[in-house]
């Protein structure tokens, strides 16, 4: 089995189940007790601590064990802008921030606050002048991911947090996906993570909150974690936790370099292999084992399903993939293409034999799900003077996408074409297709059901 979806969670590494099965004998106690076993278990949890720790560059005593990454966004964000709410109530994000980050913002923003979403460029990338010119006065705390999950892009993480300290703004970096690879630079004021993205167990994040900076924990009081994670610890998951962040830091520079290697294999091959692909993220500053590709007329599940089986695990941001069938906001901030989107994310240890099956299977894998939607029911194609108008109303993309693309040709050059959606994703993927097929993106008009895409013959 291919596991490429290590970005969504690692395997465990052996050094983190070592540590696991032998501190489940001794970390058992309260911690908090003066008796021997408590005592013993008390030494577990401070020496991961110091290895954590260590490994984030900051002091121990700034370092909280949480219970995954997720309540360690949420910890993290709640108490910052509890801690400055004499500043005011306004939450500075990306537009490409995970949804545990997003949806803090949305809660500050129903209860009364203000969120200013920083726009990224086509590779996903922000600009730290950018965060500048969205600080204020009531500016209470900002939020950056030190890489994206999706798409891989690593962030001007340092730049951005010189920005934010000129102006006594803190700092939360997300680091849930590169600090394996490293700890994160920069003068950051809070960070967060998750060990089971580094090959840790899952149920364990970290938070930390660098001294002086202002944070007042929501909820009701709890002596453990300095009052930040209530709750008993799981001491043995720490303990592992801590054991395979170190173990991981150990491998990562030459497990870099080789992941880079295939990476780029599947970047600069996938293209060759399969006709009409996107491939998505910063091609430069980007984290070493992620990349990401979307294909055109693909219904993104079904490649996915495809793909598994063919015995490959990846993961995907496409619209087709969600309960909701919206695009990912990822892809979507980035105006890129999100149908038959893929991303494949290797572990570290992947051999250069599953990749090179990978990119085997991958031609056969698109092709089938491309047959299977080549002859969907046909749209109602009609004209209404000089303009071809398709009728995709109630077809989910890639169908409206693969109907324009069947109907261009049928218009002279600078005549339009005009697509009927009520599908959310059109208004990412045919803006995307005009640029991969040099055609021009007119806009979107009202329509008296969903919204028309209008498209203009370029060549």
């Amino acid at each position: 089995m291919g596991y490429f979806d290590a970005a969504s969670s690692a395997p465990l590494h052996p050094v983190a189940r070592q540590a696991l099965l032998a501190s489940l004998d001794e970390g058992w106690a309260d911690p908090a007790r003066l008796y021997k076993e408590g005592r013993r278990a008390r030494m577990l949890l401070d020496a991961a601590r110091e290895a954590a720790a260590e490994a984030v560059g900051c002091r121990p005593d700034e370092l909280a064990f949480t219970s995954s990454g997720t309540r360690a966004v949420h910890t993290g964000i709640a108490g910052a802008l509890a801690g400055r709410r004499r500043v005011g109530r306004h939450l500075i994000v990306s537009a490409v921030e995970h949804s545990s980050v997003l949806h803090s913002a949305e809660l500050l923003e129903a209860a009364g606050g203000s969120v200013t979403q920083v726009a990224v460029d086509r590779g996903g990338l922000v600009d730290a002048a950018a965060y500048g010119d969205a600080l204020r006065a009531d500016t209470a705390l900002a939020c950056l991911q030190s890489a994206n999950h999706e798409v891989g892009t690593e962030q001007p993480v340092g730049a951005v947090a010189e920005v934010c300290r000129e102006a006594g703004v803190p700092l939360l970096v997300d680091a849930a996906q590169s600090l394996g690879w490293g700890p994160v630079d920069g003068g950051w004021s809070l960070l967060t993570a998750s060990a089971h993205k580094w090959g840790g167990p899952s149920g364990v994040g970290l938070l930390v909150v660098r001294k002086g900076v202002r944070f007042a924990a929501q909820g009701p009081v709890d002596e453990r974690e300095s009052g930040r994670a209530p709750g008993f610890e799981n001491i043995p998951a720490i303990v592992a936790a801590a054991a395979s962040l170190r173990a991981v830091r150990a491998e990562a520079a030459g497990e870099a370099v080789r992941l880079r290697e295939l990476t780029d294999r599947i970047r600069a091959r996938v293209p060759r292999l399969v006709s009409d692909v996107e491939v998505v993220g910063d091609p430069v500053r980007r984290l070493p084992g992620v990349v990401t590709f979307s294909c055109l007329y693909v219904d993104g599940e079904a490649l996915l399903h495809e793909l598994d089986r063919e015995g490959f695990a990846v993961s995907s941001g496409s619209s087709c993939t969600s309960s909701t069938l919206t695009p990912s906001h990822v892809l979507r901030a980035m105006g890129v293409l999100s149908e038959g989107n893929v991303r494949v994310s290797l572990p570290p240890g992947t051999a250069e034999e599953d990749v090179e099956r990978f990119l085997a299977v991958l031609p056969g894998a698109v092709t089938a799900v491309r047959e299977k939607l080549g002859a969907p029911v046909a749209s109602e194609v009609v004209r209404e003077e000089d303009v071809l108008v398709v009728d995709s109303l109630g077809k989910r993309c890639p169908i409206p996408v693969i109907e324009l693309a069947k109907v261009i040709g049928d218009v002279p050059v600078g005549g339009l074409v005009r697509v009927l959606s009520d599908d959310e994703a059109a208004r990412l993927d045919i803006p995307a297709w005009c640029e991969m097929r040099d055609q021009e993106y007119v806009g979107e008009e009202p329509a008296e059901k969903g919204t028309a895409y209008v498209v203009r013959r370029v060549s």
